[in-house]
């Protein structure tokens, strides 16, 4: 059972969590022993990749807990979401957990469509941290899903009710923001630094000023570079 929208602000994200988990159906022939969360960034930029952040945790391991400010990453900070993902690196580093981020690039975007290009991301996080279905259980954000081998579930608005996939969004976003920035000083004009790629006034008036870069998403900006 999903929790309406109209009463997530009254309630706490570790309520919402013990809710949503009473739902899940028992599979006794399922031995599960790692979770993995899964959730992407940067689906509607004009320039740049879609990010795709996957997160695996033992089953015992309480990331609520583990990180008390965890949540969807389009509500944190950019201070507050790199704070995060620092704890997680340390915590990678001490064992605890384990994530890895993966990139669909702008011109294969172009050519096969967003979904197949998030796909291919999704499939590459997943498989770089269980190569094997075994033991494993993957929750994905919003309209995601894992190779069929894996046993997973999608949950709509993952991000802001599974504090896993909130761990995954954030990774997400850091890495792909990041990237962003490298590419602000090779291509100084359109300030990337500042949207990430994002459709902002800046950028739209940016493309019309100087036209495409090699990065941009020729099948979402060209619209722009015509006015």
């Amino acid at each position: 059972m999903l929790v309406p929208r109209s009463s997530w602000e009254a309630i706490t994200i570790s309520s919402r969590w013990a809710a949503l988990t009473k739902e899940w159906p028992v599979c006794y022939d399922v031995v599960v022993h790692y979770l993995i969360g899964v959730d992407e960034a940067g689906r509607a930029p004009l320039a740049g990749p879609v990010s795709v952040g996957a997160v695996i945790v033992p089953e015992t391991f309480d990331v609520l807990k583990m990180f008390p400010e965890v949540k969807d990453s389009k509500l944190l900070s950019p201070k507050k979401r790199d704070e995060i993902y620092e704890e997680a690196e340390a915590r990678m580093k001490t064992g605890e957990l384990s994530f890895c981020v993966r990139f669909a690039d702008h011109a294969y975007i172009d050519e096969f469509g967003i979904t197949r290009a998030v796909r291919k991301a999704v499939q590459r996080c997943v498989s770089a941290l269980s190569s094997s279905p075994e033991g494993v259980r993957i929750l994905l954000d919003g309209l995601l899903y894992a190779p069929s081998r894996y046993e997973q579930e999608t949950i709509i608005h993952g991000d802001a009710l599974v504090p896993i996939i909130s761990l995954a969004s954030i990774v997400a976003k850091v890495r792909r923001d990041r990237l962003m920035t490298k590419f602000a000083k090779r291509f100084p004009n359109y300030g990337f630094e500042i949207h990430k790629g994002y459709p902002t006034e800046l950028h739209r008036e940016a493309i019309r000023r100087f036209g495409l870069c090699e990065i941009h998403r020729v099948s979402y900006s060209r619209k722009f570079a015509l006015r």
